[in-house]
């Protein structure tokens, strides 16, 4: 979209001067509209106007307007006829707390577009809330990449070894086109320089900007990011299996925890990663490449099933062949392979409901075809002491959810023991399958 198509949008405001505001209100003003741009801290305003262009060089035509009045900002707007705000800020109260300062200023004819990755909860009680206003507020997933997988190979070329072997997963085969492998090549191929980077990171003789970096993500610790604790709790609470996405969640808890890892690893000694004596690294590689791609695959079954678990008790009306096909001018779970699987199968279910993924023989086939290769390399992993808590929670999911005789078996046995909660039999018509609901039969483990 440009100033000169079926609009009279001129002028955009953006809440929040923070580096992702900021790169935001470059980039869209290099499409040719004037950007105002407000910040609570008077800082980030003067940084984020120190760089913007002057006279339209480098082909940026709008112009940057800094606030730090906030009257003033929504003010530069007034001669809008729709008045566009975008919001660069955290989630949780900060949008909350700027909508209170904007207070009257904030009213009929703005359309409010947040990007703060925000709780679909708190989406839905802003829109209530500032309807009344005639303010329409569209909740927006953001995510900036800024261009910029650890395993067991030996260690003096094993940077550059990871580094091929991703960028090959990523322009061929069943990972083809995979985001998250492409910036792992990426990030595996960067070498320290003397002069290092603009910020004076990744400086040194040799060696790689990784080994600079600590395994402590902070992200969750101070609240920046939600949205993979959302998506456990929303599994959680709408009962849906998804342990390969909590994995990867409880992972980086841990990796926040470093301090009392360092001290627990004092009292439990258990052994750190092998470096992995592999006689056929082609075959080896090979058979990870499948692992990776059986545990991706389960990843988006998880995430699709609550998407439609959700859509149905919400009436949504998420279509999810549409979701897939969005997807694919994302960010983060970009993977064109998947894609292509998944969007093609849910087309040719013509619009039907469809509440569990791996029904869909495409899918299904993919699982049951990589299954070998995700448990040997799990066994793997175990016997190298490896941390792969998503690889193994990956098989482990597909273990049970294909069995058709679980250890649940014993958890209803003693629900129905502690509580007179009952149970189903098995063979029994009406019973087996059946909904999951209270049983038909109680038995007297302990006769009072």
């Amino acid at each position: 979209m440009s100033p000169s198509d079926e609009t009279t949008i001129r002028r955009i405001g953006i809440v929040g001067a923070g580096s992702m505001g900021s790169m935001m209100a470059l980039g869209i003003a290099e499409l040719g509209f004037d950007i105002s741009i407000w910040d609570v801290s008077p800082d980030n305003v003067k940084q984020a106007l120190s760089r913007k262009p002057e006279g339209g060089e480098g082909g940026r035509n709008g112009k940057l307007d800094g606030f730090t009045d906030i009257a003033e900002f929504t003010g530069s707007l007034s001669s809008e006829q729709v008045k566009v705000l975008i919001f660069s800020i955290t989630h949780g109260n900060a949008a909350d707390e700027v909508i209170a300062k904007m207070g009257h200023h904030l009213g009929e004819g703005f359309i409010v577009l947040d990007g703060g990755n925000e709780h679909y909860r708190d989406t839905e009680r802003r829109q209530r809330e500032l309807s009344e206003k005639g303010v329409a507020w569209i909740g927006m997933g953001v995510c900036v990449y800024r261009p910029g997988w650890l395993g067991a190979l030996r260690q003096d070329d094993a940077q550059r070894n990871r580094k091929r072997v991703l960028e090959r997963w990523n322009s061929e085969g069943s990972l083809r086109s995979t985001f998250l492998v492409q910036i792992g090549a990426e990030i595996c191929q960067r070498k320290k320089t003397p002069q290092g980077d603009g910020q004076g990171e990744g400086t040194g003789e040799g060696g790689y900007v990784l080994d600079d970096v600590l395994d402590k993500v902070v992200q969750d610790d101070d609240s920046s990011e939600g949205t993979g604790f959302w998506s456990v709790m929303e599994a959680a609470s709408r009962h849906v299996s998804a342990p390969t996405i909590a994995a990867g969640q409880f992972l980086r808890y841990a990796g926040g925890e470093r301090a009392e890892r360092l001290e627990v690893a004092k009292e439990l000694q258990t052994p750190s990663p092998k470096h992995a004596d592999v006689q056929d690294e082609e075959a080896f590689l090979e058979e990870l490449r499948r692992a990776v791609y059986a545990s991706f695959v389960c990843a988006f079954c998880q995430g699709l099933e609550l998407i439609s678990k959700a859509s149905r008790a919400e009436q949504w009306n998420v279509d999810l062949s549409t979701c897939i096909r969005i997807w694919r001018e994302g960010c983060i779970i970009q993977s064109s392979q998947i894609a292509d699987t998944l969007e093609a199968a849910l087309a040719a279910k013509q619009g039907k409901e469809v509440s569990n993924i791996k029904l869909l023989k495409p899918v299904s086939q993919v699982l049951q075809a990589n299954y070998p290769a995700l448990k040997n390399i799990v066994l793997k992993g175990t016997e190298w002491d490896a941390v792969i808590p998503s690889l193994s929670a990956s098989l482990e999911y597909l273990k049970y959810i294909g069995s058709t005789a679980l250890p649940t078996q014993f958890m209803e046995a003693e629900m129905d023991f502690f509580g007179a909660h009952a149970y189903d039999r098995p063979h029994v018509k009406g019973e087996d399958p059946g909904k999951a609901k209270k049983g038909a039969h109680h038995y007297e483990w302990r006769p009072a």
